[in-house]
């Protein structure tokens, strides 16, 4: 077979060879691959963006829950500190007193009638000792305590039957089963002297109570 050439290697086509048409083939599937592939990652990290999205406002209606109930708790442990503290002062407040009634009760009951009160009025004072230490028993530590003392004034006749009723008086306070575990001691200070021509006898006695009582 003959071939005529009338352009003169002019104008007709090159002849296509397989390598060239893979190395084209090449060069237009492996950019549309990487196109797709890319199309494929950015769609998956639109969806992944939508649902974080969307977790991240669930957090945020949360953390909004949260964040009343720790403004509640907050409110709670104000309240909490408040009550505590009022507790401790009442309860400091019970220790510095006696509910003095029954004492009372208990003395007039006893009292000698042949002496009789001119006065009666209660004395407080602190006073330290030495205790064991709650974390080291074996340890003593100084610790204030409140003492109250009930002092009574008073006189009688001078005879020996009113120092005899008085030192009764004593005996029966300090042997009261109520009174008498809650006092520490009885002092009884006696003054002679001379009214309306008679001779008279006046008493001071002061009953402490125990510290803490």
């Amino acid at each position: 077979m003959y071939e005529i050439d009338l352009l003169k290697g002019e104008g007709i086509p090159v002849k296509s060879r397989p390598k060239d048409i893979a190395i084209a083939s090449v060069m237009i599937i492996v950019p549309a691959v990487i196109a797709i592939v890319m199309f494929s990652l950015y769609l998956r990290n639109k969806i992944t963006i939508s649902i974080l999205n969307k977790e991240i406002i669930r957090c945020e209606a949360e953390i909004n829950k949260l964040s009343d109930v720790v403004e509640a708790q907050k409110l709670l442990d104000e309240e909490k500190s408040i009550v505590s503290s009022c507790i401790s002062e009442v309860g400091s407040s019970l220790g510095r007193h006696t509910q003095w009634s029954p004492i009372l009760a208990k003395v007039v009951e006893n009292i000698p009638p042949s002496v009789s009160l001119t006065n009666l009025n209660i004395k407080q004072r602190t006073i330290k000792k030495k205790v064991p230490s709650k974390d080291d028993p074996e340890k003593m530590v100084d610790v204030q305590f409140l003492t109250r003392t009930l002092h009574m004034s008073g006189y009688g006749s001078a005879q020996p039957d009113c120092d005899k009723a008085v030192r009764e008086f004593r005996e029966r306070l300090l042997s009261s089963p109520f009174l008498g575990p809650k006092l520490e001691n009885i002092t009884v200070s006696q003054k002679y002297g001379i009214a309306d021509g008679q001779g008279t006898v006046s008493y001071e006695i002061d009953c402490t109570l125990k510290p803490g009582m």
